[in-house]
C-alpha cells in the first residue's frame, strides 16, 4: 500500500466494555499489526543531542476511540469491503487464546459472523475513516 500519509488516517477502536488491562492489550496488539502492515506509517529513526538513536514513531496521530462491540463489528464489515483500507481485527477469540497455535486452530473452526471484536485498527483515506469513526469518543 502506497497511500499519501497526509491524506490518510489511522485509528484504533476498542470495545468500551472491556476492563482496562484487556483494553490496553487490544489496542497494543492492533497497533503492532498496523505498524507491520503499513510500514509507511513509521518515520525514520531520529537522534537526540548526544547522538543517541531513537526508533521512528508514527508520522500521523493514532487516536484510540471507544465504541460498542456491535458498532465495532459493523465498522469491521464495512472496512473489509473497501480495498483502500487496511483492517486489523482483534477478536475476543484471539484475546482469549494462550498461544498462536491455539488461535489458528480455534479461528479455523469459527465463522466470521460469530466473531466479536475487542478492537479494530484502520488505516486508509481520511474521508472514509472519518465517515465510519468520526462520531466515536476518544478512550479516556
Amino acid at each position: 500500500m502506497n497511500q499519501d500519509i497526509k491524506n490518510s488516517k489511522c485509528v484504533i477502536v476498542v470495545n468500551g466494555d472491556l476492563p482496562t488491562g484487556l483494553t490496553v492489550n487490544a489496542a497494543s496488539v492492533v497497533s503492532l499489526t498496523l505498524g507491520r502492515s503499513v510500514p509507511e506509517l513509521i518515520g525514520p529513526d531520529v537522534k537526540d543531542a548526544d547522538g543517541g538513536v531513537h526508533l521512528g514513531i508514527t508520522l500521523i496521530p493514532v487516536p484510540v476511540l471507544t465504541s460498542s462491540a456491535e458498532r465495532i463489528a459493523q465498522i469491521h464489515r464495512l472496512a473489509v469491503s473497501d480495498p483502500e483500507v487496511v483492517v486489523v481485527g482483534f477478536s475476543d477469540l484471539a484475546q482469549s487464546c494462550r498461544t498462536y497455535e491455539e488461535y489458528m486452530e480455534r479461528m479455523s473452526g469459527t465463522a466470521p459472523a460469530d466473531l466479536a471484536y475487542s478492537s479494530i485498527g484502520l488505516f486508509g483515506p481520511r474521508k472514509q475513516l472519518n465517515k465510519w469513526t468520526g462520531s466515536l469518543a476518544l478512550l479516556r
